[in-house]
C-alpha cells in the first residue's frame, strides 16, 4: 500500500515522502519558497519509485503546528490529490460534503 505523506508545516522546508512495502523515499527541499515546490517533489518521489498517483492508497498530512500558509498549501494539494485519487487523507474521505444548517 502505497502512502503519500505531505509535510509543508515549516516555511522553508517542505518533506515529501512515500511509504509502501519495502520502499521509503524521502525528499525535502531547502528552499525560501518551500510550499512552492510541493507538486514538484512529489512528482520526483513519485517518478523516483517508478510509481504512478493511481498507485496511492492514502495521503497523510501534517497538520500542525506550523507556518499558516504552509500548512494550508499542504491541505489543499492533500485534499484536491485525495478529491481527484478517491483515497483518504489522513484516514477520511475526502468526497465533498455540503451541510446545511
Amino acid at each position: 500500500m502505497m502512502i503519500l505523506t505531505i509535510d509543508t508545516s515549516d516555511k522553508q522546508q517542505v518533506v515529501v515522502s512515500i511509504k509502501g512495502g519495502r520502499a521509503v523515499i524521502k525528499l525535502a527541499s531547502n528552499n525560501e519558497w518551500g510550499s512552492q515546490v510541493l507538486l514538484a517533489l512529489i512528482l520526483k518521489a513519485l517518478t523516483k519509485q517508478s510509481i504512478d498517483f493511481k498507485d496511492l492508497k492514502a495521503i497523510e498530512l501534517n497538520i500542525g503546528p506550523g507556518s499558516y500558509t504552509g500548512l494550508r498549501v499542504g491541505a489543499a494539494v492533500a485534499n484536491a490529490l485525495g478529491f481527484a485519487l478517491q483515497i483518504p487523507v489522513n484516514g477520511k474521505d475526502s468526497a465533498v460534503e455540503l451541510i446545511y444548517t
